[in-house]
């Protein structure tokens, strides 16, 4: 039987805020993306969650995203080639050593907020990013969103591509989200969600918000952790993937 990933951006606090139930979400998935200490996350954080995905055996992945806690990653900063490299690379580098501490090891990574969208449309930056990812640990995985510039740069780099399907939110075009704040950017509706998730898988084709329906395959379907009622999406998803006739696996690594 055919299986289906469910990744989720974790280790989003900082000191003792909290922004997401990572520890409750934890069982509901099979792969955490986990800050890497620059738009969310520190040192202490980052042991914990990876400590709850060890119980759980979840897989790990760096997230990496621009350096603006305060803005949470979600503006775009101006850094040049060089610098997303090395942010790149610094940020992957401190989660693994956290990581190796705790004798667990990344598998995979992706890019949060405004970095990740500036990567599925910007060629120059997504093989700037992927290079960088390939260049601290070639057997990394790359999660994200299919037939967009950084997965284009990680097929040509002969890096995995695990298909991203972010099913509580709308596309305009296969790879490109609604900006947020447009209407039909962001599905609320639980068994909206849960329906999308279940035609979209079993059908292969993706509805977008004009209604066409476009060809668009999928390996795993991600949860939003800081969406209130995480945990209800991430039982919504599941149900939907099982509607699907799928079953639920981490990639393989």
């Amino acid at each position: 039987m055919r299986t289906i990933d469910v990744n989720s951006d974790l280790g989003e606090g900082f000191g003792p805020y909290e922004i997401a139930p990572d520890e409750t979400l934890m069982p509901l998935i099979t792969s955490a993306n986990i800050a890497c200490g620059a738009h969310a996350g520190d040192p202490v954080v980052m042991e914990r969650t990876i400590g709850f995905a060890a119980t759980h055996n979840v897989r790990i992945g760096g997230h990496v995203g621009y350096p603006d806690r305060s803005g949470f990653g979600r503006r775009a900063l101006s850094m040049s080639l060089k610098e997303l490299e090395l942010e790149t690379i610094a940020q992957l580098g401190a989660l693994s050593a956290i990581a190796e501490h705790k004798g667990q090891k990344l598998t995979h990574a992706n890019f949060h907020g405004a970095l990740g969208n500036l990567s599925f449309g910007d060629a120059d930056v997504a093989r700037t990013l992927i290079a960088a990812m390939k260049s601290f640990d070639p057997t990394l995985q790359f999660v994200g969103l299919p037939n967009t510039e950084a997965a284009i740069a990680a097929e040509d780099a002969n890096i995995p591509v695990i298909r991203s399907f972010l099913a509580d939110r709308g596309y305009v075009e296969a790879g490109r989200l609604a900006p947020r704040g447009t209407k039909g950017a962001l599905i609320k509706d639980l068994k909206s969600v849960e329906d999308r998730v279940a035609n979209t898988l079993a059908s292969g084709k993706l509805t977008l918000l004009d209604g066409r329906e476009v060809p668009c395959e999928f390996d795993s379907v991600l949860v939003h952790s800081d969406t209130p009622g995480s945990v209800e999406l991430a039982m919504a998803i599941r149900s939907g993937i099982e509607r699907a006739g799928l079953s639920i696996a981490g990639y393989k690594v």
